[in-house]
């Protein structure tokens, strides 16, 4: 998994039900911005970080 790379995110931690943004993020579908010094991954436009081994994603290969 690399910047550029288009992931699928199929699950994201919602903290039982309690971060509605998350669970709003299901299905979406997008670009890897960067990846930050903690490992989580942030796609462009997006205001939330995928947290891998938190959240279920994919890398999509077109």
């Amino acid at each position: 998994m690399k910047v550029g790379d288009k992931v699928r995110i199929i699950r994201m931690d919602d903290a039982g039900g309690k971060d509605w943004q998350a669970s709003r993020m299901n299905g979406v579908i997008g670009v890897i911005d960067y990846i930050d010094d903690a490992g989580q991954v942030h796609l462009e436009g997006h205001g939330l970080a995928l947290i891998p081994g938190l959240d279920e994603f994919e890398v999509i290969n077109d």
